[in-house]
């Protein structure tokens, strides 16, 4: 399973373990992933989605999933939550 956030696109990051005698060794930060539902308003129903605690906190402040999701650039978006971005927006032309 791939370790990249389906929100945000925040993904591994690479640095170095530095010991106390200066010794340098390569090692991965790993973006903190979490298996989360989302309620989406407009489409009435629950969205799977893995992503960062960071995105969870970004979706609360900007006001649910509906309202992250219009102001998100579609080339940080995974291709499950594009896919729910254009239904959103095909559901509020509709309306």
């Amino acid at each position: 399973m791939s370790r990249v956030c389906e929100l945000t696109g925040k993904g591994p990051m690479v640095g170095n373990n530095v010991s106390h005698a200066n010794n340098r060794t390569r090692r991965r930060f790993l973006p903190n992933l979490n298996d989360v539902t989302l309620q989406s308003e407009t489409l009435g129903r629950g969205v799977k989605l893995r992503i960062s605690a960071h995105a969870l906190r970004s979706v609360d402040h900007r006001g649910g999933l509906d309202k992250f999701l219009a102001k998100a650039k579609d080339t940080e978006l995974s291709d499950r939550a594009l896919k729910v971005k254009k239904e959103i927006k095909s559901a509020q032309a509709d309306a």
